[in-house]
């Protein structure tokens, strides 16, 4: 057992190593395969660097509707500039992996553009916290981070509670 996890530590460490080639294949499946399953992106997928900040139910003109008009979920919903990713994708963000969703869950780093905002222009994300501003302080450390989000898909209607 020791010698697997002494093996699967040094892949992780030369993966690591590798440079990164976000948004474009590697022409190496196996490895873009290895690369997404210990990163979770999706090889080939539209990659962005954003500057994050949060939002919350209360906050002054923030509503419980969503640009698209559903209802904005917790830990979910993400507000972006429709010129750089487009309303009803599917993203991944790897630094709120394992994050305390409010149903006490870890975050799977799934998050659904549905939403939009005044100040949200260019490589910008504002991030749905919840109710209140206690709802930020499980994330408050990405709060003005830069993070990687990768476009992982889309999806029809309002995203998923």
């Amino acid at each position: 057992m020791r010698r697997r996890l002494a093996a699967l530590a040094a892949i992780i460490a030369c993966l690591a190593a590798v440079p990164s080639t976000a948004g474009t294949a590697s022409g190496d499946p196996i490895g873009d395969l290895l690369v997404g399953a210990l990163t979770g992106e999706v090889p080939g997928s539209p990659q962005y660097r954003l500057k994050a900040t949060l939002y919350h139910v209360g906050a002054r003109g923030v509503g419980v509707l969503d640009s698209l008009g559903c209802r904005v979920v917790a830990m979910r919903t993400a507000a972006i500039d429709t010129k750089v990713i487009p309303r009803r994708t599917v993203l991944f963000i790897q630094e709120t992996v394992g994050l305390r969703m409010p149903d006490g869950r870890a975050h799977d780093g799934y998050w659904y553009a549905s939403d939009t905002g005044g100040a949200i222009k260019g490589n910008r994300i504002d991030l749905f916290t919840g109710s209140g501003s206690a709802s930020m302080k499980p994330i408050m450390k990405l709060n003005l981070s830069h993070l990687s989000v990768s476009k992982v898909g889309e999806f029809k209607g309002c995203p998923p509670a």
